[in-house]
């Protein structure tokens, strides 16, 4: 017997984790919590990478080129969903679908900071663009991948508590003609 969610009582919506992993330091990290928490995880990148043999963890190769790995991830993202990566114009665009994104150090990418991202981004890119002398970013440290793991974990228990909400569904009522 095949039964159907009632009316009034949405199908439980899933959070999926996104790695865009070409240059990913914390793919093992990440895999770890999406196993904990039976989460299924896309790893995305340019060229074939060795994952995990799991049924959660699905490898996603791209044709080469610009950006395509960050296409791919854009279009598929939804809201609840959990995208780790640094690129801040891929967070943009999954943060405006309602999306997580954390990059590498734990820096939580949401609607409240990735405006100043974008805009440290852009004033970067103009002053090496102009040859100003620009300082590397630091090295990837232990205390980094700990923040990374705890921000992950946290982003993962939010996002579950919000993908468990019922969706209202709203009333369309046409203009007045």
């Amino acid at each position: 017997m095949t039964q159907t969610p009632l009316p009034d009582r949405p199908a439980l919506r899933t959070v999926r984790i996104f790695i865009d992993a070409d240059a990913c330091p914390v793919r093992d990290e990440t895999y770890r919590v999406a196993q904990r928490y039976g989460l299924h995880t896309y790893v995305v990148a340019n060229q074939l990478l060795g994952v995990p043999a799991s049924p959660l963890i699905e490898r996603i190769v791209v044709s080469e080129g610009m950006d395509e790995a960050d296409n791919w991830i854009a279009d598929q993202v939804q809201a609840h969903d959990i995208v780790i990566s640094g690129d801040i114009p891929l967070a943009a665009r999954c943060v405006a679908k309602g999306a997580c994104v954390l990059d590498a150090r734990g820096r939580v990418l949401d609607e409240n900071a990735i405006g100043m991202a974008l805009a440290v981004r852009n004033l970067m890119d103009d002053l090496r663009s102009t040859g100003a002398i620009t300082q590397g970013g630091r090295s990837y440290s232990k205390s980094d991948r700990s923040t990374f793991l705890s921000a992950l974990d946290t982003a993962v228990v939010k996002a579950r508590k919000k993908a468990a909400q019922p969706v209202r569904p709203t009333l369309f009522i046409p203009p007045a003609v």
